[in-house]
């Protein structure tokens, strides 16, 4: 019975049937929460910084501009194949109805044949006949022929083959530009998921974390205007420094007659590129219309009037002046004379990235008007905006 009165052992201090001291307790409480603790450290640590944002964010936006060109290009050879199929066939159509009426004519003689009797047997085999050799191997029927008739049956069959050349040819261009067509598709899903990307990217970053990108990307800011006025200063000296040269030229030569021997003095300068009035002319025409369209949003595969991408503005400006350019940039880059960036004139095109996947025409003072990316507008941007190792080449459009 007095067993019955014995108050139970407390279960919590057991382990495995043995009795534990509260102090050990303590200690495997504290290792349980030790672990956990490292468990968990890792999902903090694994968040991106926001300097690692801001690069895979450009990087992503990069990709897409490129995307963006290889989208521009193929829309272009999409439009042009479609044209060329279009032709074709109506070449074909034309060509066909011309067969259909010279069956007829042919058809009208082998009617007149039978009537008087002529050899119907060999007209019958002459229609009948699948290629001009077969048909030309009747020699009984052609000594009947005049030749009228003559005329027409090889008119007739030089129109058939022509036309199966035609036909094929419209076969192989709608080929291409089915081909042309799933590149577009290609290139457009490939610009979205890019973009769809950065957007993920910039909507996980906290208030805080998306202030400290604001603070980054205005550093860049600043150390780019900083390199622009740099650029600016050396243009400067450098046009002074020729016009200086002229005018001590000038003067040489003018001295001439005070017997000073000039004969071994520098030529005056022909005039350069940069310093022709024609030039500048249209430039200043490409600038006014770029300037007028600064404040409209960058669309990727964007032409105008409302909106850009980057090789958009820069071909919509410069056709204001009456030049043509090629739509993307990786032929835009070919489509004048390469000059050194100290060289570089309002009216250039400054492009950017070893695959050239980004343009802006410049205005002078190491500075451009550029649609620069997606959720950005056209605007006026110092041409070092990425580092002046991100700068390809300027080149002189017209």
């Amino acid at each position: 019975m007095a067993s019955q009165h014995r108050k139970p052992r407390p279960a919590g201090n057991r382990v495995a049937g043995i009795r534990t001291p509260a102090l050990a307790t303590a200690a495997l409480t504290s290792v349980a929460l030790l672990s956990q603790t490292a468990t968990a450290a890792p999902s903090t640590d694994d968040k991106p910084s926001v300097e690692e944002v801001e690069k895979k964010v450009d990087d992503l936006y990069r990709q897409a501009e490129t995307a963006t060109e290889k989208y521009n290009a193929a829309k272009e050879k999409a439009t042009k194949q479609r044209k060329q199929v279009d032709t074709l066939l109506d070449d074909v159509a034309q060509r066909a109805q011309k067969l259909n009426d010279a069956r007829e004519e042919l058809g009208s003689y082998a009617a007149a044949q039978y009537r008087t009797g002529a050899s119907a047997p060999d007209t019958a085999t002459f229609l009948l006949a699948d290629t001009p050799q077969d048909y030309f191997d009747q020699t009984q029927l052609m000594g009947r022929m005049t030749e009228r008739q003559k005329g027409a049956v090889d008119d007739y069959f030089a129109d058939q083959a022509e036309t199966m050349k035609k036909r094929q040819e419209a076969a192989e261009s709608l080929q291409t530009l089915t081909d042309s067509q799933n590149d577009l598709k290609t290139a457009k899903a490939t610009v979205q998921k890019k973009l769809s990307s950065a957007r993920a990217l910039l909507s996980q970053l906290t208030a805080e974390e998306k202030a400290r990108l604001a603070a980054i990307e205005e550093r860049k800011r600043q150390e780019a205007t900083r390199k622009a006025a740099e650029l600016a200063e050396q243009q400067a000296a450098a046009e002074a420094a020729k016009a200086a040269a002229q005018q001590e030229s000038s003067d040489a030569s003018g001295s001439g007659s005070t017997g000073t021997d000039t004969s071994t003095s520098s030529p005056s300068p022909s005039p350069s590129p940069s310093t022709d009035s024609s030039y500048a002319t249209k430039a200043e025409k490409a600038l006014a219309f770029a300037r007028a369209q600064i404040g409209k949003p960058y669309v990727w595969g964007a032409t105008g009037p409302d909106s850009y991408d980057c090789s958009g503005l820069t071909q919509a400006a410069w056709k204001a002046a009456g030049v043509t350019l090629p739509r993307v940039t990786y032929d835009q880059v070919n489509a004048g004379t390469t000059v050194s960036l100290s060289s570089a004139q309002p009216g250039d095109l400054v492009f950017f990235y070893a695959d050239v996947t980004h343009v802006g025409i410049y205005i002078g003072n190491g500075m451009m008007i550029h649609a620069p990316k997606p959720g950005t507008y056209v605007r006026e941007e110092s041409i070092y905006y990425d580092g002046e190792s991100s700068i390809h080449s300027v080149v002189r459009p017209a």
